[in-house]
């Protein structure tokens, strides 16, 4: 098991990987859609994702993390917005080697707070989150506000 950053060239094996994060979400496949949104990540650098490598040199899986900053702490924070592990690799080990090579990356780059969100009922990912430390928010509420970026502007 390897952990590395991603570059241009895993961008075909990582956008079926993103394209499979996608639809466990309940989203329609989209594999072209995940590939230019992932070479828009790694071109601009906008984003860090660690990749999982097995031992034939295959992506297992994935984290993506984005830089924040948060005014209250008046430091930068990360949002640690994608973690997928391939099924056939789930049980191995790699989403957890993923989640600790994002917590020794963001400590790299003096970040010293990391946060993410997971629905209420992926109970193996919270199990997987509270293992490795994480703790649940319980003093804050968090909003989201949708709307369609697409609709015709004239």
């Amino acid at each position: 098991m390897t952990i590395r950053q991603a570059t241009l060239n895993d961008l075909e094996p990582l956008s079926q990987l993103l394209d499979g994060y996608r639809q466990f979400y309940r989203q329609a496949p989209d594999l072209e859609g995940a590939r230019q949104f992932l070479q828009a990540r790694l071109e601009r650098g906008d984003s860090y994702i660690l990749v999982d490598t097995g031992s034939q040199g295959e992506l297992q899986g994935f984290v993506q993390l984005y830089p924040l900053l948060s005014t209250v702490r008046l430091a930068p924070l990360w949002l640690l917005n994608d973690l997928f592990v391939a099924p056939e690799a789930r049980r191995s080990g790699v989403g957890r080697a993923l989640m600790q090579a994002a917590r020794e990356l963001a400590r790299a780059h003096g970040v010293g707070h990391l946060k993410l969100a997971t629905e209420i009922d992926n109970r193996t990912a919270q199990a997987l989150y509270e293992s490795l430390g994480w703790q649940r928010d319980t003093t804050f509420y968090h909003y989201g506000l949708l709307f369609d970026t697409q609709a015709d502007q004239g």
